[in-house]
């Protein structure tokens, strides 16, 4: 039996969403690297796609996504691991941001991964944290620019882990 991903949408999103579809290239395969070590001696950084900001960094840039809507801001903001809730504000046209600006943990979960570190199940959490934008529809300067800027922090950071938190 087939699945309609797209039932609860009216027609107008439903074309958007399957022009998108056919956009995308075939995926190539995923990389995947088991752990070398135990999940107790790992270090880990949080990744979120939720366009949080510090209150200190620029927005995530919302105006040309809404001149171009295939368009979406490929960059990030570097969200360190003492971040608070009071620190932050999100910048997404395509979430509510109240949940996330009245509740840090909720998009990005710093200190629930904390948690982990003080139970020992997890080794610790890195300095450095990432947030971007969840709605690229095009990610050619995503993963020419952004993911090995990301990825190049994580080795300095020793960090063996990324944990993606979709939003």
């Amino acid at each position: 039996m087939a699945i309609d991903g797209y039932h609860f949408l009216d027609g107008a999103s439903r074309r958007v969403m399957r022009a998108w579809e056919e956009r995308e290239p075939t995926p190539d395969s995923v990389p995947w690297t088991p752990l070398s070590k135990p999940l107790s001696q790992v270090g880990v950084a949080l990744v979120s796609s939720a366009g949080i900001a510090l209150r200190s960094q620029p927005p995530f840039d919302q105006d040309g996504e809404r001149v171009n809507p295939w368009w979406g801001d490929p960059s990030h903001r570097v969200i360190p691991r003492e971040a608070a809730t009071q620190d932050i504000r999100i910048h997404h046209l395509h979430i509510d941001p109240r949940p996330g600006e009245s509740d840090l943990d909720s998009v990005l979960p710093l200190r629930r991964l904390d948690e982990l570190v003080d139970a020992g199940v997890v080794g610790r959490s890195a300095p450095r944290h990432y947030s971007m934008m969840g709605y690229i529809l095009d990610p050619t300067e995503l993963l020419r620019d952004t993911a090995p800027t990301l990825a190049a922090s994580m080795i300095q950071d020793e960090v063996d882990l990324a944990l993606l938190v979709p939003v």
